[in-house]
């Protein structure tokens, strides 16, 4: 158990520690912290000793400055300078907000940047004004392409929100791998088998032990189809604006399981200016309503949404001992 606030400030501690300067330890700190003050665990402090040995190693820039310029009348675009992605999308998401209010529309093409957190933090930067949005960016390649066995497509999340007038949004994350590899970097400290069909091992075999995930692979979701749709995001976050796939990422670099660089397409949506500017919201309450009535249905993010009103409650977080030493001994 740890506090909150003391956990951020540990945190600050050692990216500053690394190089960091604040804008940059700022905006990590606080995506690494909101993650385990949402239970989001694979995630949060987890990812910690990757974003320090990615400066260590001069893989990432500790003191980027983001650049951004617009390229078109709903397109804006992005350049990381070699960081990590938490500064820029907090610095460029309310020109990417203003832009869609203005065109209906507006797309974000993030490039020259490393991701290495989840999803739904940018999908709240978008639902917070009001806006539709879907996101996606590609990663390390560990997921095989259908039908076949070695890691060519990364894990290649896709986001997706949808604003609510109660302030809590409709927001999905997930990998299009079968798991993401968080999670099984998590099941792997915690000693648990993975469900069938989630990795295989370097010959190709089924596995559930989750430390064969290193030298096999993560199978996409749902078979050939969950590949495709990985597929699609490799296109969509490398071709489209020019960045690297996967597969390319790990030819530039020794794989070590880190965040390699890549794009990130953010697309965010006025509702608005649809056809329906009175009734869309609760037209779509109408959806949402329908779901809960089915036993056994949860709506995409409440579980977090419980675990952070718990966690604001409560002042404390849950961080796993060894992780937590590693973090205040970074910091010196």
């Amino acid at each position: 158990m740890c506090i909150r606030d003391s956990l951020r400030t540990v945190c600050i501690k050692a990216l500053k520690a690394a190089g960091c300067d604040d804008a940059n330890a700022d905006a990590i700190s606080g995506t690494v912290c909101a993650a385990e003050r949402d239970h989001c665990h694979s995630h949060g402090i987890l990812r910690m000793p990757g974003y320090l040995k990615s400066f260590a190693n001069g893989k990432a820039n500790p003191t980027a400055t983001p650049t951004w310029e617009k390229t078109a009348p709903g397109v804006i675009r992005g350049d990381g300078d070699n960081g990590f992605a938490p500064l820029s999308l907090n610095m460029m998401a309310g020109d990417v907000g203003d832009l869609a209010k203005q065109q209906g529309v507006a797309c974000l093409a993030l490039t020259n940047m490393h991701h290495f957190a989840a999803l739904w933090p940018e999908m709240e930067l978008m639902t917070h004004q009001g806006l539709v949005a879907m996101t996606m960016t590609s990663a390390f390649p560990i997921v095989p392409p259908p039908g076949g066995v070695k890691p060519l497509f990364g894990t290649n999340p896709i986001a997706f929100g949808w604003p609510r007038d109660n302030g809590e949004a409709v927001i999905f994350d997930m990998a299009t791998a079968a798991r993401a590899h968080g999670e099984i970097l998590m099941a792997a400290r915690e000693g648990k088998e993975l469900p069938p069909g989630t990795i295989i091992d370097k010959n190709g075999n089924p596995s559930t032990n989750p430390e064969d995930v290193h030298g096999g692979a993560i199978l996409a979701f749902g078979g050939a189809k969950g590949a495709l749709v990985s597929m699609m995001v490799e296109l969509m976050a490398g071709a489209l604006m020019g960045e690297p796939f996967s597969f390319e990422t790990a030819k530039k670099v020794e794989p070590d399981g880190l965040a390699n660089r890549g794009g990130q397409l953010i697309i965010a949506i006025d509702p608005a200016r649809f056809g329906d500017a009175g009734g869309w919201a609760q037209h779509a309450e109408a959806l949402f309503a329908e779901m809960v009535k089915q036993e056994g249905v949860r709506m995409p993010s409440r579980r977090r949404y419980e675990a952070r009103r718990m966690t604001e409650a409560s002042g404390h977080v849950d961080v796993a001992s060894d992780l937590l030493g590693q973090i205040k001994a970074a910091a010196g």
